[in-house]
């Protein structure tokens, strides 16, 4: 038998980073908007012959062959291990390979995430629905990185499609956005800067800061949920023009919550894509590196696509996703 799993990553468009727990209380009304993208993540799992499980990396070239019991305490492959020990899994080879650049900022250790759940949970038939099958992945990869984890980015990667997440207390609520796919991706440029995102550029020293009541750190805050909002009104009637300025008022209200957030190099990126006609852009994810994309008028993209790498950044191709996790049992 042979397990097949994939799930996409995703464009953060605003609201990112509020949706972490438990800052999102601190907030009401905070949501988060994204659009799932076709750079997938996989997953496949093989059966073995004995009672050893086996992990492979395809992304960092690694792998490990271990005794269920072994499972809670690797620190080669420490997410695979525990979502594996967490499904009670055994005898199996478990392989995974990601579609998006490392600390490309897209959400691809979610995805993977999701996807290494998704395959599991069909290989040890167990039948869990969508939001508890996310709470596993939450919960595990909190475990793994040791710090609370954000509750966006597993959405687009199981449901797929063009979504805000509201931030109600006790439960995140999806919400699919009228938005037609086709017209988004066609006013996006996505690249890659060429450096994975800056490790100190991290969320858990803002949510830090935020918690020890930095007040600077609130109204950044504020400032990107009333934003989110606005551009939620912008996207579902269409107003392209409206939807760049959404974008670029959470860009600078995100810079502004840390010093690492941008770099020379992401905003000399931007300023030639913005030469080129670019209408706003922004980082992805956490910043300090990864990727970054452009909002465009359909008929500037080839130029801003130009510009950007000639500078130097990798281009990335890329559909609106409407498919979220996809198994299939073979």
């Amino acid at each position: 038998m042979r397990i097949s799993a994939s799930a996409p990553t995703r464009i953060d468009l605003a609201g990112g980073t509020i949706d972490i727990w438990p800052l999102y209380l601190f907030h009401p009304g905070a949501q988060t908007l994204n659009a799932a993208i076709s750079l997938r993540a996989h997953a496949w799992i093989e059966e073995r012959p004995d009672e050893r499980i086996e992990l492979v990396s395809e992304d960092i070239d690694k792998q490990e062959n271990l005794s269920f019991d072994q499972l809670p305490d690797d620190q080669t492959l420490p997410l695979l291990a525990k979502l594996a020990h967490r499904f009670g899994a055994h005898g199996i080879r478990l392989t995974t390979r990601g579609e998006s650049p490392a600390g490309a900022g897209i959400a691809g250790s979610s995805a993977l995430n999701v996807a290494v759940c998704g395959a599991l949970a069909a290989y040890t038939r167990q039948k869990i629905d969508g939001e508890a099958l996310l709470e596993i992945a939450k919960d595990v990869e909190a475990q793994v990185i040791k710090v609370p984890t954000g509750l966006q980015d597993y959405r687009p990667a199981f449901y797929g499609g063009i979504a805000a997440v509201e931030l109600h207390p006790g439960q995140p609520l999806r919400v699919p956005l009228d938005v037609d796919p086709r017209e988004l991706e066609r006013r996006i440029v996505l690249c890659y800067t060429g450096e994975p995102r800056n490790s100190g550029t991290n969320n858990w020293d803002i949510t830090k800061r935020h918690i020890d009541g930095d007040q600077r750190v609130f109204d950044c805050f504020e400032r990107i949920r009333d934003t989110a909002a606005a551009m939620r009104e912008a996207l579902t009637r269409g107003d392209w023009d409206a939807t760049a300025a959404c974008l670029a008022t959470e860009w600078e209200n995100r810079k502004r919550l840390a010093s690492g957030v941008t770099t020379p190099a992401i905003d000399s990126l931007i300023a030639r894509a913005m030469a080129k006609g670019a209408k706003a852009a922004k980082v992805c994810g956490a910043g300090g590196g990864g990727c970054l994309f452009c909002m465009v008028a359909p008929d500037d993209a080839p130029a801003v696509r130009e510009t950007l790498s000639d500078a130097g950044a990798r281009i990335l191709d890329f559909r609106v996703e409407t498919t979220g996790l996809n198994v299939t049992r073979e």
